[in-house]
């Protein structure tokens, strides 16, 4: 699944492509992809343009012209978004929705722009959606304090592990305590900051909290830096892997020697269903 980083560079790429561009037609052949009924989905939107993109997260947050409503997107596993004009494409995602021509069997919604240009949904295993919402407010209050952001300051961040007893991993994947960590990213911020992910919050010292609050910003920022990390099938808007695969410390290389103290393998366990990765001996 993107994570903030990639979907960051997502974000990025497509904004100098499809802002100001009129909608004038839609296709959705896949309507359980829609949060909204179809036809208020299509009426909404055609004629309409975006106006600007945001993101708070991993959900981008298109702005639209009619200063009344806003797209949601959220890739999900496998999503997609595809913009081509001509010989020209801006792509971000998954990398088996982006090869091979488009449309194809795994375009779900299409946005026919008026200088005929289009911006395509993929998604191969349809886990993502579509979501015209005119609170987004409403959404943003649903989300934890995101690194990169003027509220991620070492006095909010000590704020979330007040009377919690669950692990480092679980606090740092909960999308309403931190915003856009994911599996890849909460497992290199335990190793920069030499805890392990199964450690209780609850058993942290101050000194080792303000090591994991250095280590998220010095990790995300590093990877949005790089335009995201490519472990398996991600490719940024440009259709290449994200480079921040060549800085991984632990995740992915489970059986390996750890970088660091260069004795102990990298061991990986089952922590709350995801894959967990850290050197017993670096972490504690």
């Amino acid at each position: 699944m993107p994570e903030l980083p990639e979907v960051e560079t997502i974000r990025r790429g497509l904004e100098s492509a499809v802002i100001n561009k009129q909608i004038v037609d839609l296709q959705v052949t896949k309507p359980k992809l829609l949060r909204n009924q179809r036809a208020y989905f299509l009426n909404t939107l055609k004629n309409n343009s975006i106006s600007s993109i945001n993101r708070i997260g991993k959900l981008l947050i298109f702005v639209l012209a009619d200063e009344q409503n806003y797209l949601l997107v959220h890739l999900k596993m496998t999503g997609q978004l595809i913009y081509t004009k001509g010989n020209q494409m801006v792509a971000g995602g998954h990398k088996q929705a982006i090869e091979g021509e488009l449309p194809n069997k795994y375009s779900h919604i299409i946005f026919h722009f008026a200088d005929d240009s289009k911006l395509f949904f993929n998604d191969m295993r349809q886990f993502g959606y579509m979501e015209l919402v005119e609170d987004v407010e409403l959404i943003i209050k649903k989300y934890g304090i995101e690194p990169g952001t003027k509220n991620f300051t070492w006095v909010n961040f000590q704020k979330i592990f007040v009377n919690r007893k669950i692990t480092i991993k679980s606090l740092l994947l909960n999308q309403q305590i931190v915003s856009g960590i994911g599996n890849i990213y909460a497992d290199e911020i335990c190793y920069r900051a030499k805890v392990r992910p199964d450690r209780k919050v609850n058993t942290l010292t101050v000194v080792e909290k303000k090591k994991i609050f250095t280590a998220t910003k010095y990790i995300i920022e590093k990877a949005v830096e790089k335009r995201g990390t490519t472990f398996s099938d991600y490719r940024d808007t440009s259709g290449q892997p994200g480079n921040f695969v060549k800085f991984l410390k632990v995740y992915g290389r489970d059986g390996q020697k750890c970088m660091g103290c260069r004795q102990e393998n990298i061991k990986k366990v089952k922590l709350g269903g995801r894959g967990t990765h850290f050197c017993s001996r670096c972490q504690r």
